[in-house]
């Protein structure tokens, strides 16, 4: 395929996870990736071009932005997780949640939307627990003002084609399952007997940048192994 017409997505927390399968996936779709995160990600990929930033930096964020070329699909993967109880709570923690979660998310869609074609995607990982689970307001709170965000961008961009969805994992078996920072809260495993995996996600997420998925938008797509029931 010509390079004029590889389709090119800009995906968030590609050095490990969810983010990672992600990019590695569209790679083998054919698509050219660009890569945020923290650290330099190697990978063989003629399509792939790995961006070292702290994208809670938004300043730096919306700098790199201007730069990049046109951009047909932003996948924001980055995610941190914090649980804590009431009592507990660490509000320099709810502040990094929200500029990670909601903030960078705001700066990818109002800085990219202008150069993304008509019947462009924007996908942001959510978290099936973005209706409430106990020990885990902070986090909650930036998932769940996602899907009213999501919505909201929905509606505005459909005259263009362009989408605007939430892809929500329930427990996945990614390096966060482990971190430290969710050792008040851990997670349970699913009724189906295992945790979600990263390529189930990032097949989801594949499936809404495809053209059969041009008449999903404004949804949070739940991926959790029953959990929700």
């Amino acid at each position: 395929m010509d390079d004029a017409n590889v389709k090119h997505a800009l995906v968030t927390g590609c050095s490990s996870g969810i983010g990672e399968t992600v990019c590695q996936t569209l790679l083998a779709q054919g698509w050219k990736v660009t890569g945020l995160a923290r650290r330099e990600v190697l990978d063989p990929s003629p399509h792939f071009t790995s961006l070292s930033l702290d994208i809670t930096d938004t300043v730096k964020l919306a700098s790199l932005l201007e730069e990049l070329p046109p951009i047909d699909a932003v996948i924001h993967a980055a995610g941190m997780m914090k649980a804590a109880r009431l009592g507990q709570l660490d509000f320099q923690a709810s502040e990094m949640l929200w500029k990670l979660h909601i903030g960078v998310a705001e700066v990818l869609a109002d800085r990219l939307v202008d150069k993304m074609p008509d019947g462009g995607r924007i996908v942001l990982l959510g978290s099936r627990t973005s209706s409430g689970v106990a020990g885990r307001s902070q986090y909650v709170a930036t998932k769940s003002a996602m899907i009213g965000m999501a919505r909201s961008w929905a509606a505005e961009l459909a005259p263009r084609g362009i989408t605007v969805n939430v892809v929500a994992p329930g427990a996945t078996q990614t390096p966060m399952l482990s971190t430290p920072q969710r050792q008040s809260s851990p997670p349970k495993l699913p009724p189906i007997g295992r945790f979600i995996q990263p390529q189930e996600v990032a097949s989801l997420v594949c499936y809404l940048l495809s053209p059969s998925a041009a008449a999903i938008t404004g949804q949070q797509l739940v991926i959790c192994g029953g959990a929700s029931l």
